[in-house]
């Protein structure tokens, strides 16, 4: 292990020679014991393979930009609650201001989702996609059931939008805090959205974002 990781280790949780560390590539995981601790490099030696979990519900969640204390709360949780792509998107109601700066913040949510990533022991760190608007992420061509979150009175439950739904692949979209406009609703049913609403009390964004995941995992086994 090289670089900003290795320093880390080494230096700010000062990793001891023969220590046990679970290490991963993406794809495996093992168990490995420190051989060496150097300035920027530390040495393993891999002592055992462990069983690599990867869930079975592919999730892309697309997340309106909202201030940024929330919004990065809401990609920590979503990164816990197994999504694999998050893209951030620039909602006709959200901040200006939010929009302009936040392609500064790009590599500090990196490091949260990978932080996040490695507190609950995932293989994979969750792709970050480049701020985009909605009707582009709603007219994406990747397949599986697709969701929106609506705060219009006709939206029927989330919990009736994935009765009987049998998917490998999910794609929520979760406004800003002033809701969708109607254009973006427009835009989202013609990309083949669903409305679904999570309730009659207006959550806030991060809120929603751990509620609609948490149903979307419900009954979702790990392969």
């Amino acid at each position: 292990m090289a670089g900003e990781a290795a320093h880390h280790l080494g230096r700010v949780l000062r990793a001891q020679t023969g220590q046990l560390y679970e290490l991963s590539d993406g794809e495996h995981v093992w168990v490995a014991r420190i051989e060496s601790v150097g300035r920027d490099c530390v040495q393993f030696a891999l002592v055992e393979a462990l069983p690599a979990v990867h869930p079975s519900l592919h999730l892309t969640l697309l997340l309106a930009v909202v201030k940024f204390d929330a919004f990065e709360w809401a990609i920590e949780k979503a990164t816990e609650l197994g999504v694999n792509t998050i893209v951030p998107l620039a909602a006709e109601r959200s901040e200006k201001d939010l929009l302009t700066a936040s392609a500064k913040r790009s590599g500090r949510w990196k490091k949260i989702l990978l932080e996040a990533s490695q507190q609950s022991r995932r293989v994979r760190v969750p792709l970050l996609s480049n701020l985009v608007r909605p009707d582009i992420a709603f007219a994406s061509r990747e397949d599986g059931l697709r969701v929106i979150l609506s705060e219009r009175a006709t939206a029927p439950p989330l919990r009736k939008v994935l009765e009987g739904q049998q998917t490998k692949k999910a794609i929520v979209a979760i406004g800003p805090e002033g809701g969708w406009t109607d254009a973006e609703f427009a835009a989202a049913q013609n990309g083949g959205f669903l409305e679904a609403s999570l309730g009659r009390l207006i959550l806030r964004t991060e809120t929603a974002v751990v509620a609609a995941l948490a149903s979307l995992n419900y009954d979702q086994d790990s392969e």
